[in-house]
């Protein structure tokens, strides 16, 4: 990619967050589930993952569920009863915080653009998520700003999504690139609001490098340096 950019928008889920880490984090906190309500662990972790499975597909176009409320939804299918956010959530949080892990160079990634270029979060999740995230990984003070579903009401790749995500940065879409894991989400969305992509994993890098668009695929978020043009 022969130009200099002056941003870069990073997805969470598969980019930051390596995403294996979640599936044990939830396990954790599906077996703390069925420790305290009395279930069998890998049943308490089946009825966590259909009752998610089945929360996040039931919306409707690119209008955004959170996922705070479906994980209270699962917490009650695997209690058998209502059971109030106050009594699961800072379990969630610290089940899951042992086994989060971002993926391998991200975080010397980020903190290596940190004054270089404009560094911003365009990721379908949501806000607290994000942000404890972020904080835990060490990456929050280095980013400029964090744009979620949550708070746009929409996912990738609706427009809103990255038409707020340019607006808060105030940067030139030519100029700012998207590093991404999926292709419909990532790599369609922002190249239709004019920002070019960087593919890394997932359906995204399976399009190949030919695929309009994807502009540049990498194996290792640590070729994102030289890719944006800082030395």
């Amino acid at each position: 990619m022969d130009k200099d950019y002056n941003a870069v928008f990073w997805d969470i889920g598969g980019v930051l967050l390596d995403l294996d880490s979640v599936g044990e984090g939830h396990r954790a906190f599906a077996a703390a589930l069925a420790a305290e309500y009395d279930r069998d662990p890998e049943d308490a972790l089946e009825t966590w993952r259909a009752t998610l499975s089945e929360y996040f597909a039931s919306h409707e176009d690119t209008t955004y569920r959170p996922a705070r409320i479906g994980y209270g939804r699962a917490v009650e299918a695997i209690a058998g009863r209502e059971v109030p956010e106050s009594a699961w959530l800072s379990l969630f949080e610290r089940a899951t915080a042992d086994h989060l892990d971002p993926s391998p160079g991200a975080v010397e990634t980020v903190r290596r653009l940190d004054g270089q270029v404009y560094q911003g979060i365009v990721s379908d999740i949501d806000t607290w998520e994000a942000e404890r995230l972020l904080d835990g990984f060490g990456v929050l003070g280095h980013l400029d700003d964090v744009t979620t579903s949550e708070a746009v009401g929409r996912t990738k790749p609706d427009p809103a999504m990255f038409e707020t995500a340019l607006e808060k940065s105030g940067t030139d879409p030519s100029r700012t690139l998207m590093v991404g894991d999926r292709h419909e989400h990532d790599m369609e969305g922002a190249t239709r609001a004019g920002i070019d992509t960087v593919a890394f994993g997932g359906s995204a890098a399976a399009a190949g490098p030919e695929d309009p668009a994807v502009d540049v695929a990498v194996a290792d978020l640590r070729e994102l340096p030289e890719i944006v043009g800082v030395e």
